[in-house]
């Protein structure tokens, strides 16, 4: 009798303990990316109207129209390179739950075109700043920069160095 109540206790401790563990799973998925608008820790899926897009917050995951299908990718594609995610408006779907939010698509482009603005947003996390005054050991970088750069400075002012293209990324 004693050997079955030391079971039944050894069961209920490792159900509560793998309950617990599933809980402490569940918490960590489905974090709001930083770029994400602040009070809407609960939402899976916000749609971006300027890349007619969606992004789903729990598998972290963009969802966009192309080659003829819903594609969910990790990234965006190539052409929404240089879309700013934190300076986007990002419409949060407080109405939907399920897999497929493009089964909406036609509803969310015309209530939510390109260029719509409802009210304002901050994200959940500051922009990262890149650039040179990040860098800490500002010597090093500077004879880094110097040994490959200055030969290409003085060609700077000559017209048919870039052939129109200009320089830097656009």
């Amino acid at each position: 009798m004693k050997t079955i109540k030391l079971a039944i206790a050894g069961l209920f401790l490792l159900v509560a303990n793998a309950t617990q563990a599933q809980v402490s799973i569940n918490v960590n998925i489905g974090n709001p990316p930083a770029w994400g608008p602040v009070g809407y820790t609960d939402m899976e899926y916000y749609y971006l109207p300027d890349i007619e897009a969606y992004y789903d917050v729990r598998a972290a995951q963009f969802i966009y129209f192309g080659g003829g299908r819903w594609v969910r990718t990790t990234y965006l594609p190539r052409q929404y390179r240089n879309y700013d995610l934190y300076g986007g408006y990002k419409v949060v779907l407080t109405d939907y739950h399920g897999r497929t939010p493009y089964t909406y698509f036609d509803r969310h482009r015309v209530k939510y075109y390109k260029g719509y603005h409802g009210g304002p947003q901050r994200p959940y996390r500051s922009r990262p700043v890149y650039g040179y005054d990040d860098r800490r050991d500002y010597k090093r970088y500077d004879k880094h920069y110097d040994k490959h750069h200055n030969k290409h400075d003085r060609d700077d002012h000559d017209d048919d160095h870039d052939h129109g293209h200009g320089h830097g990324r656009r």
